[in-house]
């Protein structure tokens, strides 16, 4: 009886519930669903405006282009996730391109060995950049703001502000820059390490422990802890982990500049956290999946393409970037307030 009377109260709950509603609670449970919707939007929007964007030569560009902002973005979602925010994305990034290529150019060394210091530097700045969260407890903007000027400043003085080209590099720096034919499409071996950066991180967050520790860390960390959590070792770890994704970065970069510059990817900080939220990551932690992330990444270049396509300046195409962000923290915050 008492099963009768719950059953028919959730039944009538559900009916009670508008169309609005209904859809709020779907995007709750699958936060990846909005940015799939601006995505296949975006697309055809932009095929209207300008028939050459679907083509598959330029589909191929896109996902160049993608590449790099996805593999940083894995990263950020993992911080994000913990309610942090890293900021020094970008810096680390370049101080370990710029490493790999100047260890390999200048000190003669061979590129698989210039290309794991500057991949463990990348893990160690991720480290740090934990180790001042955890012991320190400071808050993860500041930390990551600080270091954003610390690395940007060692990459500019190791380098002396020199870019290297591609043709006095190792071939091994430049390998993910190689690209080969599938169809009509041309695609980097840069985008096939991105899409195993994925598929291992969606197998960790999803089929671990390890995984399930960051949603709770991010959702609740006291709570976590009470329970059992490590949680300052989950955060240290996260950082760290994240570090080295930002060292594979690097070398995405390399092969997709063919160069290392101390002044690449400029926008890699804002683009990698407008792909995270635009992927319905939540900034308050504990909800989001890699694939929203992923198509927040394609989300990001596909404005910033299509708009390039169409003429639009390069002011504009950040002011677009900029009002991406805006709309999609309020959808979050409005996906947030969900009601049983």
């Amino acid at each position: 009886m008492t099963a009768d009377v719950s059953s028919a109260a959730a039944e009538f709950a559900r009916r009670q519930h508008s169309p609005l509603q209904r859809v709020q609670h779907q995007l709750h449970g699958r936060p990846w669903l909005s940015p799939l919707f601006l995505l296949l939007v975006a697309f055809v929007a932009f095929f209207i405006a300008t028939p050459t964007f679907l083509t598959a030569n330029s589909m191929g560009i896109l996902l160049q282009q993608t590449a790099v902002v996805a593999a940083l973005a894995v990263g950020q979602t993992l911080v994000i996730l913990t309610a942090g925010i890293d900021l020094s994305v970008g810096a680390v990034m370049v101080l370990s391109m710029m490493v790999m290529a100047t260890l390999t150019k200048d000190g003669g060394l061979p590129g698989i060995v210039g290309l794991l210091i500057g991949v463990l530097l990348a893990v160690v700045a991720g480290f740090l950049n934990g180790l001042l969260v955890t012991r320190i407890n400071l808050p993860p903007f500041i930390v990551t703001l600080g270091t954003l000027s610390i690395f940007t400043a060692i990459a500019l003085l190791y380098s002396g502000g020199e870019s290297i080209q591609a043709e006095h590099l190792p071939g091994l720096l430049n390998a993910l820059g190689n690209d080969f034919g599938i169809g009509k499409f041309r695609l980097t071996w840069g985008i096939v390490l991105v899409v195993v950066i994925y598929a291992v991180m969606a197998f960790v967050l999803s089929q671990t422990a390890w995984g399930r520790y960051v949603y709770a860390v991010g959702d609740d960390v006291e709570s976590a802890r009470l329970s059992g959590v490590p949680s300052k070792r989950i955060l240290l770890a996260v950082y760290t982990v994240a570090g080295l994704i930002y060292g594979l970065a690097a070398w995405i970069l390399i092969g997709r500049a063919g160069a290392a510059t101390p002044n690449a990817a400029p926008t890699a900080n804002l683009d990698s956290i407008t792909a995270v939220v635009i992927g319905g990551t939540s900034l308050f932690g504990g909800r989001g999946r890699l694939i929203g992330t992923l198509i927040g990444a394609l989300i990001v270049q596909t404005f910033d393409f299509g708009l390039s396509q169409m003429g639009v300046n390069q002011q504009w195409r950040v002011l677009a970037t900029g009002l991406l962000v805006i709309v999609a923290v309020a959808i979050d915050q409005w996906i947030r307030r969900v009601k049983a």
